[in-house]
């Protein structure tokens, strides 16, 4: 049995603040985390194409035929941002095998626990995505 099963084997392990940081546990935790999100996103975007590809049919009332477009635009809309969601997981996942995940981009400090769990993808610390978002809003203000 490897490593990453018997990590994986351990009834809901949720990483804690008392041991070391991105240790092995906590990185199998988040490459689960990461691969069941992409999973789910994938598999919902193949049930999406099975919805437009039946609902193809053409609508002879005027209101039918612009309420199905608009729903039809909307759903790939939405495929869209899932795709590039799905890249941000990739990017993700592949900072777990060099070594970089969980930590800051701008700052090499650690990102917390509570901040991957809840977005697992996040690449700032939260001070470091506060200053972003405050540089953000003084240059849209401009």
């Amino acid at each position: 049995m490897s490593k990453a099963d018997v990590l994986a084997s351990e009834p809901e392990y949720r990483p804690r603040d008392d041991e070391p940081f991105m240790n092995e546990r906590q990185l199998e935790y988040f490459r689960r985390k990461l691969q069941a999100w992409k999973d789910e996103i994938l598999r919902e975007s193949r049930e999406t194409v099975a919805h437009l590809q039946a609902e193809t049919e053409n609508h002879p009332d005027l209101a039918d035929r612009a309420t199905s477009e608009t729903d039809r635009a909307l759903e790939l809309r939405t495929r869209d941002r899932q795709r590039k969601l799905i890249s941000k997981i990739d990017e993700a996942l592949r900072r777990i095998e060099d070594g970089s995940y969980g930590y800051c981009e701008e700052t090499g400090e650690p990102i917390g626990l509570a901040r991957l769990d809840a977005r697992p993808i996040a690449t700032l610390s939260l001070e470091a995505q506060e200053r972003h978002e405050r540089r953000e809003r003084v240059h849209r203000d401009d």
